[in-house]
């Protein structure tokens, strides 16, 4: 049983629409705070758009409830290690500062930010990272489904695989520091989020297509 793949022409008209009104709202954006676009801009456009692509195009097989129950834990645990690692959250490392929402400094898919540096507990919740992880979460939700084995008795072979894992460093190597200077940092470290943007969407890809799957569930039985 492999995941349900929907119409693909449908899948790209409705990715294309979404791509576009994140263009069209970037030039709003650029035109209205009189800003120039400069690479950065981009990074939202990528992890969006190729989110919902992946969203479009897959969903889960049919399943027990038990082997879904185990899939959603598996897919949680993932995105909090991914939240964890990428600095959407995470303990205190600098100056108390509260609860800050950002709107306007930066272009869409980068803001609206909100962002929180307490005593012992910080996040930087940014809309293209955040929904990222969630997408990258989903399609582990649904390999685990179709693997099942991984599920039951195999989640270190679900979790040491290549596209599972290149997130994880990526987020390690270049990802969002977290507390008040995420947003402005962005800025300035395009080099990092292009690499993660690369990352993101070869594993989106890999997950959305799971090549060699039914060979991971023979290894796995």
């Amino acid at each position: 049983m492999t995941a349900t793949d929907k119409d693909p022409n449908w899948t790209l008209i409705y990715t294309a629409i979404v791509a576009n009104a994140l263009v069209l709202a970037a030039l709003g954006y650029a035109l209205l705070a009189e800003r120039q676009p400069t690479a950065y801009w981009a990074v939202p456009l990528v992890w969006i758009t190729v989110g919902v692509w992946a969203l479009l195009r897959v969903s889960p097989p049919p399943a027990a409830r038990r082997t879904k129950a185990l899939a959603g834990a598996v897919a949680g645990g993932y995105f909090l290690v991914l939240g964890f690692v990428g600095g959407l959250f995470g303990p205190a490392s600098g100056p108390t500062t509260g609860l800050l929402i950002q709107a306007t400094e930066l272009p869409p898919g980068w803001n609206p930010a909100v962002l929180y540096a307490g005593e012992y507990l910080q996040f930087a919740i940014i809309p293209y990272t955040a929904f990222g992880y969630g997408v990258l979460a989903y399609l582990i939700y649904v390999t685990a489904v179709e693997a099942k084995h991984a599920v039951a008795g195999g989640l270190l072979g679900l979790f040491s695989c290549v596209s599972c894992t290149l997130p994880v460093i990526a987020a390690l190597v270049g990802g969002v520091v977290g507390g008040g200077g995420a947003v402005a940092q962005a800025a300035i470290e395009f080099q990092s989020y292009a690499i993660s943007t690369a990352v993101f969407v070869v594993t989106v890809g890999l997950l959305s297509y799971r090549p060699g799957l039914g060979q991971f569930r023979r290894w796995l039985s």
